[in-house]
């Protein structure tokens, strides 16, 4: 494959700019992208490149720029974030604003999650444009604020607003799938092609309150204990969507043998989360991608030490498999919990629209001649991204941020976590793989 750090200057390759990305504290809240926003715009003038900034508020910038293609295809999305989720509380082992570049590995928040991607997909774009790349439709580049917090600043605003700066688009390529993944001895590539929905709740419980210095021993916080106990020890129903299906049944069958034979039997309802739990980790990563999911982030109980509440309420991180609506979460809870928890929807995004996969092929060829022992599987993801936005406008958004990991090493355990680092290599791969994409799509 062509290597991008190769036709770049020292400061427009991936790893550098990664490192510069980093240094740049985003953390949302509040955001404070400018700084960063404004460096992506003047890399990509300085290069030659024409930049426009697009903002809410002048702190949450957006940036975008295209390269021109041939007019005969329609035009293909690059797009990422630059924020980051907070560090607080959290013990590293090297700084998290620093970009250090350690024992092979590229540290700092959004390492990852995703300025790792911003600096594989910019560094590709430059070298598009360095190389004069003339592709058969326009490159568009969209670098966004607040994906991390909903989006208001960023894709949603660009979406809502300015839908005329996408006109035309089928494909987007944004975060997150490519990276590797051992399993059963075989390093499979999964790309993203649809994604789970966000719906967070609020559940709220109710009992006998009164002075602190009188205990109430089945009251709200007792309450409270019960429904999270619940949440702990039971899962909801499982649920076999067609994109679950589509994954599992690609990875099993290249599988084969009695291990491939196992991971197809997740697609049996009856047999679906006794296999989870005897697959330990992995079963924890796949999870999610058979059951809708609510985990507890946020209580809300009495203001004073000396007052027990009659009202307890907790948040609840909601997270629906595609096709599904909010209330067939809560009707899933409400079995769970019982009648006596009120559900309140706090927010709720519709996923992303009908799945086309008719770039999967160009991607999964790429990823093969990157690595031929390599296997691309198509990826439904437990999280949310920009997608669900640009959905809207008819894009269909791939996860192709590729990255060869170690086997060892698992970034689900490090992201939005202390620690969290990349190997330098692998964002050089992802540059690599981007490019080539820009070159065939």
């Amino acid at each position: 494959m062509t290597n991008v750090s190769s036709v770049l200057p020292t400061a427009q390759q991936p790893i550098p700019l990664l490192q510069r990305l980093i240094q740049f504290n985003t953390t949302n809240p509040p955001g404070h992208e400018q700084a960063c926003i404004t460096y992506i715009r003047d890399t990509l003038v300085e290069a030659g490149v024409e930049a426009q900034i697009i903002a809410l508020t002048p702190e949450r910038p957006n940036v975008l720029a295209r390269l021109p293609g041939q007019g005969k295809s329609p035009p293909l999305l690059l797009y990422g974030h630059v924020d980051v989720v907070t560090t607080e509380n959290q013990k590293w082992a090297q700084p998290p604003f620093a970009g250090g570049l350690v024992d092979g590995f590229i540290w700092g928040r959004g390492a990852l999650d995703m300025k790792g991607g911003v600096a594989m997909l910019l560094s590709a774009f430059l070298a598009a444009h360095q190389q004069g790349l003339q592709p058969p439709g326009d490159i568009i580049l969209a670098f966004v604020s607040d994906e991390e917090a909903g989006g208001d600043f960023g894709a949603k605003h660009l979406v809502e607003k300015y839908p005329e700066q996408f006109a035309g688009v089928k494909y987007a390529l944004g975060e997150f799938g490519g990276f590797s993944m051992a399993i059963g001895g075989k390093r499979f590539y999964p790309i993203q092609v649809s994604e789970k929905q966000a719906c967070w709740l609020k559940a709220t419980v109710r009992g006998q309150g009164g002075h602190g210095s009188l205990p109430v021993r089945h009251g709200a916080m007792y309450r409270l204990g019960l429904l999270l106990q619940k949440l702990t020890h039971h899962r909801l129903p499982v649920h076999i969507t067609p994109q679950a299906r589509q994954m599992f049944d690609a990875i099993a069958s290249n599988l084969g043998g009695a291990t491939g034979l196992v991971l197809g039997q997740l697609l049996n309802p009856a047999l679906t989360d006794r296999l989870l739990d005897v697959l330990g980790g992995r079963g924890r990563v796949f999870d999610p991608l058979v059951h809708h999911t609510a985990s507890p982030t946020v209580v809300h109980a009495s203001s004073k030490t000396n007052v027990i509440p009659s009202e307890v309420s907790v948040e609840l991180d909601g997270r629906l498999l595609p096709g599904f609506k909010p209330e067939d979460l809560i009707g899933e809870l409400r079995q769970l919990l019982g009648k006596e928890v009120d559900f309140e929807i706090i927010s709720y995004d519709p996923g992303p629209a009908d799945l086309d996969m008719g770039l999967f092929e160009t991607l999964a060829g790429i990823m093969k001649e990157a690595d031929p022992t390599g296997i691309p599987v198509p990826l439904l993801l437990s999280g949310v991204t920009d997608a669900r936005f640009f959905s809207r406008l008819g894009i269909q958004t791939y996860g192709f941020l590729p990255m060869l990991l170690p086997d060892d090493f698992e970034f689900s355990s490090v992201i939005h976590a202390a620690d969290e680092r990349v190997p330098a290599a692998a964002v050089e791969f992802g540059a690599n793989a981007i490019f080539q994409a820009l070159q065939r799509f």
